[in-house]
């Protein structure tokens, strides 16, 4: 989620918090260790990573949102760039005022699927074809929403879009066109000021025949079923309390989630029963992470350093475990 003016004298230095002093760990939940920054970026040339993808040999795509920017980094913190959305003329997107490329979503042949907000009839959805190839854009969304985070259901053929402005989730054929607006609700909106930010629905993953959906203003996280007709059921909250929730990544093929909390520079562990801890703090190397994408027994965490008193955007590794797990992959 890119910087919001008004955010910065809301959002100050934290964070003395521990792993331990979160609270026990529940037998059988995964635990989060061993991190480290692995790649540091520029802020000031636009490198601020809003969300992830993931590469077979467990590289990560990055969005640099306001380089306008999709770039590869590997795990030695090398990186390229994949693909730069156009510039446009007088920006005005709601928000953040300027054009920022958001939610990233990659296929299995490699396809990669980016959100472009600009706040003029450019905001859409852009598809970067692999190898080098074109970027071209397969769907137009509405110019004054704000297209945040964007999943991919390769089994529908389906992309999903939650547009943090309009408390909409668009739901978009994978092969392009018009967008249908998929689950709509008071679950969904923004809180006007002084009580919200005017960010609701933000990161979005499908998982176990749902789409998952955080809300920052809201501080939820919320399911989504898919109906057989693959309709959107109605929209049930998980979990509450969650300040300054971003993006998210599920830890296997249960409900326990990794979340990214943008304004205290922490990631926590929530429980399938709503519960969460603190596992990752600024001490660790965050500075206003974003998204979270798990692969085995790895966590990857972008950090965007928005409104960070001082600019660090990286990318941090941890390493994560689960008693009994026999996960391959790494």
């Amino acid at each position: 989620m890119p910087r919001l003016p008004h955010l910065a004298a809301a959002a100050t230095a934290t964070v003395a918090l521990t792993l331990l002093a979160s609270g026990p760990t529940s037998a059988g939940e995964p635990t989060v260790s061993h991190p480290r920054v692995v790649a540091h970026f520029d802020f000031a040339a636009g490198e601020t990573p809003e969300s992830i993808a993931l590469e077979p040999d467990g590289s990560a795509d990055l969005s640099f949102s306001f380089a306008r920017q999709v770039v590869n980094v590997d795990k030695q913190g090398t990186r390229r760039v994949l693909a730069t959305l156009p510039a446009v003329d007088n920006p005005n997107t709601p928000v953040i005022v300027a054009a920022a490329v958001m939610g990233l979503a990659r296929a299995h042949d490699g396809t990669l699927y980016v959100n472009y907000a600009t706040g003029t009839d450019a905001t859409g959805i852009y598809r970067i074809a692999p190898d080098g190839g074109a970027t071209v854009r397969i769907a137009q969304l509405p110019a004054d929403g704000f297209p945040n985070g964007l999943a991919l259901d390769e089994k529908c053929d389906a992309l999903y879009v939650a547009d943090s402005v309009r408390g909409t989730v668009w739901r978009v054929p994978q092969e392009g066109g018009t967008p249908t607006a998929w689950a709509t609700g008071a679950a969904l909106q923004p809180l006007a000021a002084p009580a919200g930010l005017g960010v609701g629905v933000n990161g979005i993953q499908v998982h176990d025949g749902a789409v998952w959906v955080s809300n920052t203003d809201r501080k939820t996280l919320s399911r989504i079923p898919v109906r057989p007709d693959k309709s959107a059921g109605p929209i049930e909250t998980r979990a509450t309390g969650l300040d300054w929730i971003d993006d998210f990544a599920f830890t296997g093929h249960d409900d326990t989630v990794l979340a990214a909390l943008i304004a205290d520079h922490e990631v926590a562990l929530v429980r399938p029963d709503g519960t969460h801890k603190v596992v990752l703090t600024a001490q660790d190397g965050l500075s206003n992470p974003t998204s979270v994408a798990v692969r085995g027994r790895k966590a990857y965490v972008p950090s965007a350093s928005y409104f960070a008193p001082v600019k660090d955007p990286n990318l941090l590794l941890a390493r994560l475990d689960k008693k009994g797990w026999a996960v391959s992959g790494e």
